[in-house]
């Protein structure tokens, strides 16, 4: 069985192939990050890299320098729908992980949607990432795929060097979905495609209920440090 590579985007032809995926992905009418823009950074210091399989692009991800040199701001990731269930995702992260430490970065951020399960699977349950900022519609009125409620997000802070991080990195036995000590807990959505397809309302709904009980909990000192996949909630603990 061929094995996909993950690697560094090498041509400009690879970073305009990169710019559509995104539209593949999120939708024509979610703008992309054009292949200049993509250019530009990774000339700077910035990573575009993806997952290949007989040279068809499987998956995506980029990041950026910020003002601290220690840190990387991690901005797109994306699996094709047809290469879900193949774990790119997580080998996307792994090979972000590596790069960044070579380089000197120890903590990289990202911003993801709280009520989308399957990111909060990976971010917080596998990867071993915390949060404890919280945007209301941090991009205001969205395309595509994010069309119809709020551009709520989450800011995913990862440290690469933390023990939880370095355990799931060496794969010593932790189970990245076994839920950490349950202070605080929070449930989302299962679906939130399928809710929003099937009850804009309700969706939207959903999306207040957990801004406020995520905003609330924050304030008073909780943060969150684990995500339980069977019961589909967050676990949070005091700080």
């Amino acid at each position: 069985m061929t094995v996909p590579e993950i690697r560094e985007l090498a041509s400009l032809a690879e970073l305009k192939r990169a710019e559509q995926f995104q539209r593949e992905v999120w939708g024509k009418d979610d703008p992309a990050d054009n292949s200049d823009l993509m250019l530009a950074i990774q000339h700077e210091g910035g990573l575009v890299a993806g997952a290949f399989l007989e040279g068809r692009m499987l998956g995506f991800l980029f990041g950026f320098p910020t003002s601290r040199p220690e840190i990387q701001h991690s901005h797109r990731l994306a699996v094709h729908p047809d290469s879900r269930g193949m774990g790119l995702g997580v080998k996307l992260k792994w090979f972000q992980r590596d790069w960044c430490l070579q380089r000197g970065i120890t903590l990289v951020r990202w911003t993801y949607d709280p009520l989308r399960r399957i990111n909060a699977s990976l971010n917080i349950a596998r990867l071993g990432a915390t949060a404890g900022t919280y945007h209301e519609d941090y991009y205001g009125q969205m395309e595509g795929i994010n069309a119809g409620i709020a551009s709520d997000r989450l800011l995913a802070d990862w440290q690469l060097t933390s023990s939880g991080v370095k355990a799931r990195a060496s794969d010593t036995g932790l189970d990245p979905d076994a839920p950490a000590e349950m202070d605080l807990t929070i449930a989302i959505p299962e679906d939130l495609d399928a809710l929003i397809a099937r009850d804009l309302d309700r969706a939207r709904s959903e999306r207040l209920r957990v801004r406020h009980e995520l905003t609330s909990a924050f304030a008073d000192h909780y943060r969150i440090t684990g995500f339980d996949n069977t019961a589909c909630r967050y676990i949070l603990s005091r700080v």
